[in-house]
């Protein structure tokens, strides 16, 4: 069924949104994407583990034996907002590199389907990835992230729409500056990561930079994951403010994208990928 036809159908939406997620998993599965998802987390997992357990073994005693928990805890939150991220990123990367920007723009298919297929796609990729570094984590260093069982699903769920909120940045600068800026992809996050406290908490940071860290919804989610997994309860105040600031970036990066279509469609960059 072609997507001319599609539109005016019952359900239309969901078909169009369902398909951009297979047509983009396709590409995932048959391409050295995949190494991506499931083995370079692992090897991320085996190299943070491992420099968490030389310290424990170099300093003993039960706050050495948390900083594993804490590092390893950290590496697997980590990857389902880095996955997430990815997934858009990438698949928006790809309708570049292929030139399909201007044909998916003459079809019914809306600017916010696209990105809900695209997300749908990221939870395969979400669910393959995070699932290998649990295991290995598990494997390897005897963390146990699944032992919190419920706890960690707000936690990762935050992660996720983070994950999300920063594709659709990336995606909204690409736009507005050009491909030459897709670099953010990984850089964006590579800057995150260090100012969000991933493997340790932010007070350990700078007190220059603890002001940055302390508006970052991700500060709160990494906080909450390692107080949840060490066995502390759920900190719902640490949820609560992530929650609340993770829906507030998503807002902002939602009207950023949106504005960047806008000014791209106008000032006819589009020529550009055609």
């Amino acid at each position: 069924m072609s997507v001319i036809a599609d539109a005016g159908r019952p359900g239309g939406s969901l078909r169009r949104i369902g398909g951009v997620a297979i047509r983009h998993w396709c590409v995932t599965r048959r391409s050295p994407r995949i190494l991506d998802i499931a083995v370079w987390p692992v090897f991320n997992t085996l190299l943070y583990g491992s420099i968490a357990v030389y310290a424990r073994d170099s300093g003993g005693g039960s706050a050495s034996t948390r900083t594993v928990i804490s590092v390893v805890t950290g590496i697997v939150m980590w990857h389902v907002m880095y996955l997430a991220q990815n997934a858009v990123s990438n698949s928006f990367f790809h309708e570049i590199y292929t030139r399909q920007l201007a044909s998916l723009l003459t079809t019914p298919l809306r600017p916010a389907e696209w990105v809900l297929g695209a997300a749908l796609e990221g939870l395969i990729k979400v669910g393959v990835g995070v699932g290998a570094v649990t295991v290995a984590s598990a494997v390897m260093f005897g963390v146990h992230v699944t032992d919190a069982g419920l706890a960690i699903a707000p936690v990762m769920a935050l992660l996720l729409l983070t994950g999300w909120a920063m594709a659709l940045i990336v995606v909204g600068v690409v736009m507005f500056l050009g491909s030459g800026t897709e670099t953010l992809a990984w850089g964006l996050l590579l800057v995150i990561m260090p100012l969000s406290g991933v493997f340790y908490p932010v007070s350990v940071l700078p007190a220059v930079i603890r002001p940055i860290s302390a508006v970052l919804p991700t500060t709160y989610a990494f906080n909450a994951a390692r107080t949840v997994v060490d066995g502390s309860g759920s900190p719902w105040g640490s949820i609560g403010v992530a929650a609340v600031a993770t829906a507030v970036l998503m807002a902002a990066s939602f009207t950023f994208a949106v504005f960047s279509l806008r000014s791209f469609l106008r000032r006819g960059l589009i020529s550009k990928y055609t």
